[in-house]
């Protein structure tokens, strides 16, 4: 008996992972998302709405994670982002912190095998945000993921922790700031910086256009990556909560009211059908600015 239920649980999971691709292939005929960004959120709330143990609503969260990116490149985004632990998440109970870089740790682990989706799909790992602020052993762990899938080259997922969107365009902007200095610098000590820097600082005429919007967006942390063109964020909440703010300007916001563990392929879908249908409109905005 439990045979022949393992069985009908095998064939039903194969009929549905052939609907799965006859949609994608109907849908490959419109516009594809070049870059699906996500806002896991509601992991708290579900773990309160289930009635389960605290943690668990992000372990299943992390199952629903695998879930959209599996969808994501089997349909061929190229570019998948995430984020997973803002700077302000710092701020919460010192115990679920560790909570969540245990889990952390335990995931990136994941990643590393070699049986992962990560590998399955050729994806290469990028951890974006202010990384000096996660513990050693979560960092060194980032650090190694992103160096053992470096020459994966199918896919990208950029994983965003220690983050917020202001502090990086200040990091973008300190960056950009001291290596101009540093060029100026130079080319004065050889003589050949024609008095950018005078006695009193800068001269005003050479401030002008002396750091561009390409100096900025070159080290922004999420600079690996091109503008989202879906930002989807779960439980209904209308806000970014302060996530890419400097490369959102022109996609399109999703909001299902669903809680991130609950996300499923219907919601997934539905994104695709929304952003399919007003594509033409973003890409004219996208040109003109």
């Amino acid at each position: 008996m439990e045979r022949i239920r393992e069985r009908v649980i095998q064939i039903y999971g194969n009929l549905v992972s052939l609907l799965q691709k006859c949609i994608f292939c109907i849908l490959s005929v419109g516009p594809i998302p070049n870059h699906i960004a996500f806002i896991m959120d509601g992991n708290r709330r579900f773990t309160k709405k289930c009635k389960l143990m605290e943690g668990a609503g992000h372990k299943i969260g992390f199952s629903a994670l695998m879930s959209m990116l599996k969808y994501c490149y089997e349909f061929g985004v190229r570019y998948v982002t995430v984020y997973a632990f803002s700077i302000e998440n710092f701020k919460r109970s010192p115990e679920e912190v560790q909570s969540l870089m245990d889990l952390m740790l335990e995931k990136i682990e994941e990643i590393l095998k070699e049986q992962s989706i990560v590998n399955r799909y050729g994806v290469r790992v990028i951890f974006s945000g202010n990384l000096k602020l996660l513990s050693e052993p979560v960092r060194l762990a980032a650090e190694r993921a992103m160096l053992a899938t470096a020459k994966n080259s199918m896919a990208v997922l950029s994983i965003c922790v220690a983050y917020t969107s202001t502090n990086e365009i200040m990091h973008a902007v300190q960056e950009s700031c001291e290596e101009k200095w540093d060029e100026i610098t130079l080319l004065n000590s050889s003589g050949a910086g024609y008095g950018l820097i005078s006695l009193g600082g800068y001269e005003q005429d050479e401030m002008d256009h002396l750091i561009k919007l390409t100096d900025i967006e070159k080290h922004m942390y999420m600079a690996a990556a091109p503008d989202p063109d879906i930002i989807i964020r779960t439980s209904g909440e209308t806000r970014l909560s302060n996530f890419l703010l400097w490369q959102s300007a022109n996609c399109y916001l999703y909001l299902p009211s669903v809680l991130w563990p609950e996300i499923g392929f219907r919601q997934f879908l539905w994104a695709i059908l929304n952003f399919q249908q007003i594509h033409f409109y973003l890409d004219k905005q996208r040109k003109q600015s």
